[in-house]
């Protein structure tokens, strides 16, 4: 959980796994299923390869059909109940205090944010900053994954707030330098 990168490409998916990527998350965005399981083949080989956990991103259906590892659902996705029925590791995502909690009974770790804000996703919540993550990490026993504006410089301040990992989208080709720092916070 230390490094989680979302990767819609399997040559920044080679990349981050050399960098000490520990988690790959799968994340194609309005693209058929049918496309997110052909073109998620290979990276989920890569990760199999390497010993990486290979995550896809709000499909159930499509992370069975990779044999993914898990499947990480947003705050409004379904399913997952599913999930647990066949054994996938499960993320979900919170915002505040109260929307961690209410994951904690299901999920295997939770993705928290945004910390910063972030052009990665257009619809991000506000930018909850390094206390709305503290005050999540103090208020759940689950592990979390802290996630929005996190590159290189800051990693590490998510980690001392309590995170036990970052996950990156924009930095996921900088996986080196960002293992590094977490390492360090360690």
């Amino acid at each position: 959980m230390k490094l989680h990168v979302l990767v819609d490409e399997l040559e920044t998916a080679r990349l981050a796994v050399a960098g000490g990527a520990t988690v790959v998350q799968w994340r194609l965005k309005n693209v058929p299923r049918v496309d997110v399981v052909e073109r998620g083949r290979a990276t989920r080989s890569l990760c199999a390869r390497h010993g990486v956990t290979f995550v896809v991103n709000d499909d159930i259906e499509a992370a069975l059909m990779l044999g993914a590892d898990g499947v990480h659902l947003g705050r409004t996705d379904k399913g997952a109940e599913r999930a647990r029925d066949h054994g996938l590791l499960l993320g979900l995502s919170a915002a505040s205090v109260a929307e961690a909690r209410a994951a904690a009974s299901e999920a295997d770790y939770i993705g928290v944010g945004p910390i910063w804000e972030t052009p990665s996703k257009a619809d991000a919540d506000p930018a909850i900053g390094l206390e709305g993550l503290r005050e999540i990490c103090d208020a759940t026993t689950n592990p979390v994954v802290a996630i929005g504006g996190i590159d290189a410089a800051n990693a590490a301040e998510c980690i001392r707030a309590g995170a036990v990992g970052v996950a990156v989208i924009r930095a996921a080709r900088d996986a080196a330098a960002l293992r590094a720092a977490i390492d360090a916070a360690l």
